[in-house]
């Protein structure tokens, strides 16, 4: 019987670290162990070293992040700690001990003023804290990490938690009239699949030296206002979804316009498949609705 790997999860409550726990039945080879803040603080870096020390682990995936993109601008301090300072003391600790890093990073990163999708070596201009605090984890992950995957994605949704298909599902469930912006496009991306995609090059992670940058968003891409009224009809909901600019809702940090992933990369090198946006949301939104 071979023996189990034992993976790491940091941020076992979001939306990926509980895909990463449904999803991984499917790979009995692995052992995940699942943290969050009570269990271990990556911005406490003399217990992030001891708890690694204390414990066999094989991987570590990062899925701890600061995600309130709004309130980061006030909350700076605490959003710069846990995605930047939170990711090099993780990288640092990792490498310490030895063990591959799989770092979850996010297309706030760039302007959003490519049309084009961007590869992983397009130019990052972050708009605003949470992407600054983001893209300065990535560097510290690379600065001190030996064996690492950085993983950007994009839009990320769940059944769990509070993400943008629950938002908007409850809202059309409230309202008769719901109004998107229609001028702020990406690519949806299921936290299912990236946990899925996680786990399949992660064999191939912990035997690789270097560090590494991929891009993984589900394939495709539309108008914030296209994917609410994308919602709304997998949904079979009455109510009307109305496209307005963006800037009939401002908002305290601002957005990437056009900030679609290429993902080209991690496809030919790790031969995975990735669904369509539309195909991976009918799938959430029937697990919603169960």
């Amino acid at each position: 019987m071979t023996e189990s790997l034992h993976i790491l999860v940091t941020g076992g409550d979001g939306q990926l670290g509980r895909s990463l726990k449904h999803e991984s039945v499917h790979f009995p080879s692995f052992q995940l162990i699942f943290t969050d803040l009570d269990d271990l603080d990556i911005t406490n870096e003399k217990g992030t070293v001891t708890f690694l020390k204390e414990r066999h682990f094989d991987a570590v995936i990062n899925c701890a992040s600061y995600t309130a993109v709004d309130r980061a601008e006030e909350e700076q301090d605490i959003c710069h700690a846990v995605n930047a300072m939170g990711a090099g003391i993780l990288a640092r600790a990792s490498s310490k001990h030895q063990i591959p890093l799989i770092h979850i990073s996010t297309d706030y990163v760039f302007s959003g003023n490519q049309r084009s999708p961007y590869s992983e070596s397009g130019v990052t201009v972050p708009l605003s804290v949470y992407g600054r605090s983001k893209l300065e984890g990535e560097q510290l992950v690379t600065a001190h990490a030996q064996s690492a995957v950085i993983l950007r994605t994009s839009w990320l949704y769940s059944e769990y938690g509070s993400n943008f298909v629950r938002t908007i599902l409850r809202l059309c469930i409230e309202r008769e009239e719901i109004k998107v912006v229609n001028d702020q496009y990406g690519s949806p991306t299921y936290a299912r699949d990236l946990a899925l995609a996680i786990l399949q090059i992660l064999p191939e992670v912990i035997h690789s030296p270097g560090v590494r940058l991929f891009h993984y968003s589900n394939t495709g891409s539309c108008s914030r206002y296209e994917f609410a009224e994308a919602i709304r009809i997998f949904a079979g909901l009455p109510c009307r979804v109305t496209p307005v600019p963006t800037s009939a809702f401002p908002t305290a940090a601002l957005r990437p316009p056009h900030a679609v992933l290429d993902t080209r990369l991690i496809r030919s090198t790790f031969g995975i498949t990735i669904p369509r946006w539309p195909e991976s949301l009918k799938l959430c939104i029937s697990r919603i609705e169960k």
